[in-house]
């Protein structure tokens, strides 16, 4: 044998113990992994893990040069994360719940005598008489004039209230029926005017009446009313000055209440509901103004004022605060 035979035949006794010694180790990925044993030991000398690499021997078998021709690869590295956008914060962030914590609560207060008889008039009145109402809203820019010119008068003080509660029995005197009471047996037209005036109390709502309304000036009905309202708030108004009323005015305008409806008092047949004056566009003479109205209300018993009736003494009414002169006259 000469020495090319010689040194060619190692080589071939490698590929021969290569082919025919397999490893049954297996990749990562699961399969069959196949590498000759001095490509193993190799391997294992080296710290090389074969599960990662591909042979280059018949159906992928590692061999030695596969082995010494080794190069780590680059570890992957992740892609970055995207940094979440401003609304995709808002949107992941929880959203904080809040749970109020307390103590339930209940306070008894005994009803009073006073609030108790209170409740059964009322009852008694919306119960067994038939309401019916009626609004109308009045021009108050003339009333507002004549206030003021009767009030820079020495010692001369009136409210629109006041002049409300004139309005009121002047405009009675010209429709009896709505100064009437109902009976089963009969009608009674009093011939009388007895103002209730609604005025509020911690207990609840009583009428001070003003006998022989009509008689009285603006500035005497004033004088009456704070008198009767401010002994009623102390409890110092007697008995008989809360009763004998033929008809009742209930005043929320001060609160800044609208328009709104009341409970007849009985055995009255009608009461009226006053609401605030207000400032607002109107129509005068084909052109939009700034002017002041003012909304009341007419509650009427139906088994004593018609609707018609109840009109009637509205359009009377108006006719005396638009033109205030006329209560003077």
């Amino acid at each position: 044998m000469d020495a090319a035979q010689a040194q060619h035949t190692p080589e071939k006794s490698e590929t021969v113990v290569e082919t025919s010694n397999k490893i049954t180790s297996a990749t990562a990925d699961g399969s069959r992994l196949y590498a000759s044993p001095l490509a193993k030991k190799i391997a294992s000398d080296k710290g090389i893990d074969l599960a990662t690499e591909k042979g280059s021997g018949d159906y992928g078998r590692i061999v030695k040069r596969d082995v010494e021709n080794y190069t780590p690869s680059a570890p992957a590295i992740a892609p970055a994360a995207a940094a979440p956008t401003e609304q995709a914060e808002k949107q992941a962030a929880p959203v904080p719940v809040y749970v109020p914590v307390g103590e339930e609560a209940v306070e008894e207060v005994k009803n009073s005598s006073m609030r108790k008889a209170i409740t059964r008039h009322l009852g008694d009145s919306k119960f067994t008489a038939p309401h019916f109402y009626l609004t109308i809203e009045v021009d108050m820019d003339n009333a507002k004039a004549s206030r003021a010119q009767i009030n820079s008068l020495p010692d001369t003080k009136v409210s629109f209230n006041d002049m409300v509660l004139k309005a009121c029995a002047m405009a009675l005197r010209k429709h009896p029926q709505v100064n009437t009471t109902w009976t089963d047996e009969a009608t009674l037209y009093k011939k009388h005017i007895h103002m209730g005036v609604a005025v509020a109390v911690d207990e609840g709502l009583v009428v001070p009446v003003i006998k022989f309304a009509d008689q009285l000036t603006l500035t005497q009905l004033g004088a009456s009313v704070k008198d009767l309202a401010g002994r009623a708030r102390t409890k110092k108004i007697k008995p008989n000055e809360m009763e004998g009323s033929t008809f009742t005015v209930s005043n929320l305008g001060m609160f800044g209440i609208q328009e709104f409806t009341s409970i007849i008092n009985k055995p009255n047949s009608a009461i009226l509901s006053v609401g605030a004056i207000e400032q607002k566009p109107v129509v005068k003479n084909g052109e939009i103004v700034v002017g002041h109205t003012m909304k009341v209300t007419l509650a009427c018993d139906h088994r004593t004022v018609d609707g018609a009736v109840g009109a009637q003494f509205l359009q009377t009414l108006r006719a005396y605060l638009e033109n205030p002169v006329t209560m003077l006259a």
